[in-house]
């Protein structure tokens, strides 16, 4: 499954901030990409059905 240049911006930004202990927030993302919050959260949704990103509940972090 191929990711949207949307998509692969959105994976890059959370993989870096990760690298550096962040976990980012919607606003992290609204800042980062200057997109709306709809935008940010089809394409989380759309990295997640893709395998390519998971949420740990208990951490509340994103597992790469």
């Amino acid at each position: 499954d191929q990711m949207t240049d949307f998509e692969r911006k959105v994976y890059q930004i959370i993989v870096n901030m990760q690298l550096y202990g962040k976990n980012p927030t919607l606003d992290d993302l609204k800042r980062k990409t200057g997109k709306s919050e709809e935008d940010i959260r089809a394409a989380v949704k759309s990295l997640l059905m893709k395998g390519e990103l998971k949420w740990d509940k208990l951490t509340k972090k994103w597992i790469i």
